[in-house]
C-alpha cells in the first residue's frame, strides 16, 4: 500500500477497503465521456485491474465529454485509443483491453461488470447472468441532460460499514454495580451520541475486568446521559480507566436482477415528487431503448417528430409494478428525447463518480448502495422560454469536438462559451477537474475568450490520486502552470494563463480592476473559507458571478452566486479546528481532559523544544530583552524548555537519545509525580469535594519501557529531532537504539543532570535565573547556531508527526484519556482533508451544469440549483438558492449585489462636495465615512477637525489618513458610511467613489 499516495482516500475509506480494492478486477465497458470518467476515477482510486471493452470506433460527438480521445482517435477503436492515457493516471493498475465480444467464459473472470455504453439487450443478458453468478454488476447511461446508474450486488450482500462515521467512543467515569449496572462516561455525559440499541464493547477498564471480554452489550441512554447496560452485580468492583465504544453493526442488502427491476424500480429519492419524476424517466429510459432497437439510432437533436414517438412509446408501456398509476409528464418526456442524442461532460462527470462510488462499494463492502436505481436530470439548464429553445438545424452535427454539446444546446450557444474569459482560483482536486470541464465544452477557445488559473501551491505526490492532469515527474512544480498545460493538451484551442500567485488582498496590483474588467465569471476550488469569503468579496465587489464547490471524504457542495439574483457566499469564516482551539495553558500542562487538549500540548511540546527553543537561543538578545513582557507561566514554560537545551551541547548521537530519554522520564514521570505531590489523588477541596474529581482526571506517572512502542518511539523521535537542531546525525536504526538504550543507565538516575537541574518554578525564577540564563546564552552563541526546526506533516521519515504521536499517546496514558491512533492525529495536526475522486468529480459536474446557465444569459433564480451529496449514503439534494435579501432605508432599497456609485469628477471632488453629492443626490446626511479600518471623516468630530477634512480631495485625505497614496490604476475608491437616522441593523451598500 502506497500510503503517501492514496493517504487523503484512506482517511475515507480505510486500510481493509484500501487493500481489498487493490485486489478487485472490474470490467468496464463503454468507453464514451461517461465510461471515461468511471475508469478515470477507478484508476485514480488504485482498483486492482480494470479491463476495457468498447471496439466502437471513435467519432466527432465522443470528444465533448471524452477526454482521453482526440482528434488523432478518430476511427480507431475506444477502448485501446483510452489505454495509454488511462494506464498514465496510476502506474499500480493493470489496465487491459478486450477486443472480442462480452462472453460468459469472459464475466466470470470479474468481480465487477460496468455496462456504460449499451443496448437494454445487452443491459438484460449481462445483468441475468452476473446475478446467477453473484457477479457485482451496474448500468450507467446519460444520455443529454438525464443519466441513471443501476446496481445490482445481489440477494444477499453485506455491507460491513454502512456509514462514513467513525464508531463512537467515549472514556469511562465510573460503572455501578447492579442490575442494571450504569456507566457514567467522563465530560460532559449528554453531549454523547449513543442512542438505545446501540451495541458497544469496554476495553481497558481496572477493577470490573468482566466487562473488558464481554461481547458486545446494547446499551439504554438515560435522561442524564449515562448508559444503562445488563446485569453487573456480580462483577468486580469498578476501580479506574476505561473505554466505551460503539459496534458498528452491519447490514445486508437484498438486490433484484435488472429484469425484475426494470418492472419494479426502487429508486433514490427524498420526496414524493421525486419519485413520480423518477418513475417517469424510468419509462422515458425504456421508451428510448425501444427507440433504438426500431430505429437502430437515438433521436435526432431536437427533432419533433423522433421525440414525439418516443413520446407515444413510452404513453404505451404497461404501468410500473407497485407504483401509483398517473399520467406520464408529456414534457419532460419530450424535453429528454429532444436532447437525448446529446453527449455532455458535466452530466459524464456526475454519473461517472456516482457510478465509479458504488463500484468500490460492492468491492469493499464499505457505504451502503444504492438501492438500486438512480436518475439525474438537469433540464433546467435548458432554456424556460420554448422560444428560445435549439431547432434541428443549430443542432446537427459539424463534424467538430463540440458536436456531443451542440446536440443539446446548439452552435449559438457554443460561440458564446468560445468568447467567455473566466478565472480559476484553485488548481487542485476541483480546479482539475473544472480545467478538464472548460477544455471538453470550448470556454475561452477564441482568441478574445480564455481561462486564467491562479495557484501558489506546487504539486505533492498525495495529490497524484485525486488530481488526474497531475503526472509523478511533475512532483514539486507549480500547480497552476502545470495544470494550464495538461488542460491545453486536452484542447489545444483553449486559450489559458496561469498565476502562482495567491488570490489575496496582497496582489490587488495583479488582480485588480483592470483584471476583473476582463473577466466574466470566477470559479474557486478553494480548502480554506478565509479563501473563498475573500473571492466571494471580490466578485460581489465587481459584479461577476462565482462558482463554488466543495468535498470533504464522500461528502460535496456545490453552489452559483449571481449577481442580483441569488444571495452572495456566506460560508463560514473558518472550519472547525480543535487542534487551534486557544486554552489555557493550566489545562494543557496539567489538567487536560480531551484528547484536544493533549495533542495541543504535544504540538506546543514540539514548537517549544525544536524550534522556539533554538530561535531563542539564537537570538538571544531579543529574547532576553522580551522575558519582561512575556506572561509569567508562558516565559517559564519557555525558560525551561531552553534550559533543558542549554545544559549540555550534545556532540554524538548517543548524547542526544540521553537528552531524550530524559526529557521522556521528566514529562511523563517526574513531571507527574511532582504534581501528585502538590495535589495528592485523596486531595479534598473546602466544599468536600475530590480536587481530582469532574474534569480533573488524576494523573498516574509511567516507568519507562523501551519495549512498549510508544516509549520507544518518542526516544527516538526525540532524539533525533534534537540531533537535527543541533545540526548531528541522526539515525533510523532501531535495533541499535534498543542496544543502545539496554546500555544506558536507568532515566531516573541520569535525568537530574541534563535537565532538571534547569528546571525552576514560578516562584523560583527571578533575577538571578535570568543572569544564568543570559551568561548560557552568551557561550552558546560563540558556537554553532542551532537549526529550528519547522513541523511538516507530509514527510513520514522525518519523526515529526512521530513525536506528535507518541507525546499525545504517552499524556493520554498519564491522564486516562482515550488516545487516537496515528492516522486520527497526523489528520487533526496536520489539518488534512479527507478527500477521494469521485466526491470531487462530482461536484466538478455540478459546477459545470451551473456554468451553462450563467453562461446562456439573464435567467431566472428558479432555474439554478445549489447542491449536497453524500455519497456515502446515498443523500443527494438539489434546491434553488435563495435571492438576495431587500434592505431598506428612507426611499433608498438595495441587496448585498448593490452599491453607491460617485461618479469621477473634474477636477477631483472634496469631502466636502462629495458630502453634499450624497445629500443631495440620495438624501443621506453622512454621520462617519471610512475607508477599510480608516475613519476619513466623523460628524462627532470637534468643528475644526472637521473643517480641514472637508476641504481636501478624497485622494488626499485617503493618502493623509493611511499614510500611502492609492495603488496605481486604481479605479475605484470603497468607502463605508453611516448616516443619520438609521437603525442598528442597517447596512449601507458600499460607496464606490470613482477615480477615473
Amino acid at each position: 500500500m502506497d500510503e503517501e499516495l492514496y493517504s487523503r482516500q484512506l482517511y475515507v475509506l480505510g486500510l481493509p477497503a484500501m487493500q481489498r480494492i487493490q485486489r478487485a478486477r472490474v470490467l468496464l465497458s463503454g468507453l464514451r465521456g461517461l465510461g471515461a470518467e468511471v475508469a478515470k476515477n477507478l484508476v485514480l482510486m488504485g482498483v486492482g485491474s480494470l479491463t476495457l471493452h468498447d471496439p466502437h470506433p471513435t467519432c466527432w460527438a465522443d470528444l465533448a465529454a471524452q477526454f482521453f480521445l482526440s482528434e488523432e482517435s478518430l476511427g480507431r477503436s475506444r477502448a485501446e485509443a483510452s489505454q495509454a492515457p488511462l494506464a498514465q493516471l496510476n502506474e499500480a493498475v493493470q489496465i487491459s483491453v478486450h477486443t472480442g465480444d462480452i462472453t460468459e467464459d469472459l464475466l466470470l473472470a470479474f468481480q465487477v461488470v460496468v455496462l456504460t455504453n449499451s443496448k437494454l439487450e445487452e443491459q438484460l443478458k449481462v445483468g441475468t447472468f452476473c446475478h446467477k453468478h453473484g457477479i457485482y454488476f451496474l448500468v450507467a447511461e446519460t444520455p443529454g441532460l438525464v443519466g441513471r446508474v443501476f446496481c445490482d450486488f445481489g440477494e444477499d450482500f453485506t455491507v460491513a460499514d454502512p456509514t462514513e462515521v467513525e464508531p463512537m467512543t467515549a472514556a469511562i467515569q465510573d460503572i455501578s454495580q447492579g442490575l442494571p449496572g450504569i456507566v457514567t462516561l467522563r465530560g460532559d455525559t449528554k453531549r454523547h451520541s449513543f442512542r438505545d440499541g446501540d451495541l458497544v464493547i469496554f476495553s481497558g477498564i481496572e477493577g470490573m475486568v468482566e466487562l473488558n471480554n464481554c461481547s458486545p452489550q446494547p446499551v439504554h441512554v438515560q435522561k442524564d446521559g449515562s448508559l444503562e447496560i445488563g446485569d453487573t452485580s456480580a462483577f468486580s468492583r469498578y476501580l479506574r480507566g476505561g473505554v466505551i465504544t460503539e459496534v458498528k453493526r452491519p447490514k445486508t442488502v437484498r438486490h433484484k436482477s435488472l429484469d425484475t427491476a426494470l418492472l419494479q424500480p426502487h429508486v433514490v429519492v427524498q420526496s414524493t415528487q421525486e419519485a413520480q419524476r423518477a418513475h417517469c424517466l424510468h419509462q422515458a429510459f425504456l421508451a428510448l431503448h425501444k427507440f433504438q432497437q426500431l430505429h437502430g439510432r437515438l433521436p435526432k437533436p431536437w427533432d419533433p417528430v423522433d421525440a414525439e414517438t418516443v413520446v407515444r412509446v413510452a404513453q404505451d408501456l404497461e404501468p410500473l409494478t407497485g407504483t401509483k398509476e398517473e399520467s406520464l409528464d408529456e414534457a419532460l418526456l419530450r424535453k429528454f428525447a429532444l436532447c437525448s442524442a446529446g453527449s455532455l461532460s458535466p452530466m459524464a462527470a456526475i454519473l461517472g463518480g456516482v457510478a465509479a462510488q458504488e463500484v468500490l462499494k460492492a468491492i469493499s463492502g464499505k457505504f451502503m448502495p444504492l438501492d438500486q436505481w438512480l436518475y439525474f436530470d438537469a433540464l433546467e439548464c435548458l432554456p424556460e422560454d420554448e422560444e428560445l429553445l435549439p431547432n434541428p438545424e443549430d443542432c446537427h452535427p459539424r463534424n467538430c469536438r463540440y458536436d456531443g454539446q451542440i446536440a443539446v444546446f446548439g452552435t449559438g450557444f457554443q460561440q458564446k462559451l468560445s468568447y467567455q474569459h473566466y478565472l480559476l482560483v484553485g488548481a487542485g482536486a476541483i480546479g482539475c477537474e473544472m480545467l478538464k470541464s472548460f477544455a471538453l465544452m470550448g470556454l475561452g477557445v477564441r482568441a478574445n475568450g480564455g481561462v486564467a488559473v491562479a495557484d501558489m501551491d506546487h504539486i505533492e505526490r498525495s495529490n497524484l490520486s485525486r488530481q488526474f492532469l497531475f503526472r509523478p515527474q511533475d512532483i514539486g512544480k507549480p500547480k497552476a502552470e502545470v495544470a494550464a498545460t495538461a488542460a491545453q493538451r486536452l484542447n489545444p484551442d483553449l486559450q489559458v494563463t496561469f498565476y502562482t500567485n495567491p488570490l489575496d488582498p496582497t496582489t490587488q496590483h495583479i488582480f485588480g480592476d483592470d483584471f476583473f474588467s476582463r473577466v466574466d465569471g470566477v470559479v474557486a476550488a478553494l480548502d480554506s473559507f478565509e479563501a473563498r469569503h475573500y473571492v466571494a468579496a471580490r466578485c460581489t465587489h465587481y459584479l461577476k458571478p462565482l462558482l463554488e464547490a466543495g468535498t470533504q471524504g464522500t461528502r460535496g457542495s456545490a453552489s452559483v452566486f449571481v449577481p442580483h439574483v441569488t444571495e452572495v457566499y456566506k460560508g463560514p469564516i473558518s472550519a472547525a479546528d480543535p487542534e487551534g482551539v486557544p486554552h489555557p495553558l493550566c489545562t494543557l500542562r496539567y489538567f487536560p481532559s480531551t484528547v484536544e487538549h493533549i495533542l495541543q500540548w504535544a504540538r506546543d511540546e514540539f514548537e517549544g523544544l525544536f524550534s522556539r527553543s533554538a530561535e531563542t537561543i539564537n537570538c538571544y538578545q531579543e529574547a532576553c530583552t522580551s522575558l519582561s513582557g512575556m506572561d509569567r507561566t508562558q516565559t517559564l514554560i519557555l525558560l525551561q524548555q531552553v534550559m533543558g537545551v542549554l545544559k549540555r551541547r550534545p556532540k554524538t548521537w548517543e548524547d542526544c537519545v540521553v537528552w531524550a530519554l530524559g526529557h521522556w522520564q521528566l514529562c511523563f514521570h517526574d513531571g507527574i509525580v511532582e504534581l501528585l505531590r502538590q495535589f495528592p489523588p485523596d486531595k479534598v477541596l473546602k466544599d468536600g469535594t475530590l480536587f481530582w474529581s469532574g474534569s480533573k482526571s488524576c494523573p498516574q506517572p509511567l516507568q519507562f519501557d523501551p519495549n512498549q512502542d510508544m516509549h520507544f518511539l518518542y526516544v527516538l523521535a526525540a532524539a533525533n529531532l534534537y540531533a537535527q537542531m543541533h545540526g548531528l546525525l541522526g539515525s533510523h536504526d532501531q535495533t541499535a537504539l534498543k542496544e543502545l538504550l539496554q546500555l544506558l543507565p536507568e532515566p531516573a538516575s541520569m535525568h537530574q543532570s541534563l535537565i532538571s537541574d534547569g528546571a525552576f518554578t514560578a516562584a523560583e525564577f527571578g533575577p538571578e535565573q535570568l543572569k544564568e540564563l543570559q551568561e548560557l546564552l552568551r557561550d552558546w552563541s560563540k558556537g554553532p547556531r542551532l537549526k529550528p526546526v519547522l513541523f511538516e506533516k507530509n514527510d513520514d521519515s522525518n519523526f515529526h508527526v512521530d513525536f506528535v504521536v507518541a507525546a499525545t499517546d504517552l499524556r493520554a496514558q498519564n491522564y486516562g484519556i482515550l488516545p487516537v491512533n496515528h492516522a486520527q492525529i497526523k489528520q487533526i495536526v496536520g489539518r488534512i482533508i479527507p478527500a477521494i475522486a469521485t466526491s470531487t468529480a462530482v461536484v466538478a459536474g455540478l459546477l459545470g451544469l451551473e456554468l451553462y446557465k450563467v453562461v446562456s444569459g439573464p435567467r431566472p433564480l428558479s432555474t439554478f440549483r445549489r447542491s449536497y451529496l453524500h455519497l456515502a449514503e446515498n443523500y443527494f439534494i438539489r434546491s434553488v438558492p435563495s435571492a438576495p435579501a431587500l434592505q431598506l432605508f428612507q426611499h433608498l432599497k438595495w441587496t448585498c449585489w448593490d452599491h453607491l456609485k460617485v461618479p469621477a469628477g473634474q477636477p477631483e471632488r472634496t469631502l466636502e462636495s462629495l458630502l453634499a453629492h450624497l445629500q443631495e443626490e440620495q438624501a443621506l446626511k453622512v454621520e462617519m465615512l471610512l475607508y477599510g479600518p480608516y475613519i476619513l471623516y466623523s460628524a462627532q468630530w470637534p468643528l475644526e477637525k472637521q473643517a480641514r477634512c472637508l476641504c481636501l480631495r478624497v485622494t488626499e485625505l485617503v493618502q493623509q489618513v493611511t499614510g500611502r497614496e492609492p495603488e496605481p490604476g486604481l479605479r475605484v475608491l470603497v468607502l463605508e458610511l453611516s448616516c443619520e437616522g438609521e437603525g442598528d441593523e442597517t447596512a449601507f451598500p458600499p460607496l464606490h467613489y470613482e477615480l477615473w
